[in-house]
């Protein structure tokens, strides 16, 4: 994969460019109108390895997520705190949509499922 490229003019950054009548990949400055061709057809790759167990796991830090509904009429089961956040999701195995509950004491984290 490619570093960022810088244009030679003036040091601004290049940009990915397609020329579709030649089929090549250029790159190309915003600021000047210097082009060069790419090296590497390749402009960006991401490649993700997990293990299945990872692909569902719920985020220590979900509890601090403001975004998400909290709910103070549950209690957790291992610290009894009284407040917890939730969400929906499709747990391992199951079809359909599972409610999930986060507890939102910071040391705890418990997490169970309704």
């Amino acid at each position: 994969m490619s570093a960022m490229k810088f244009c030679r003019e003036c040091n601004n950054i290049l940009y990915p460019k397609g020329e579709k009548d030649r089929r090549v990949l250029l790159y190309a400055c915003r600021n000047c109108e210097h082009q060069e061709v790419a090296d590497n057809n390749c402009v960006y790759r991401n490649e993700v390895h997990h293990a299945a167990v990872e692909r569902t796991q719920v985020l220590q830090d979900v509890a601090a997520d403001p975004t998400l509904p909290r709910n103070k009429d549950v209690r957790c089961a291992a610290c009894s705190h009284d407040e917890a956040v939730f969400f929906q999701a499709t747990a391992r195995g199951e079809e359909g949509m599972t409610l999930f509950f986060v507890c939102c004491n910071l040391s705890c984290g418990n997490r169970w499922r309704d």
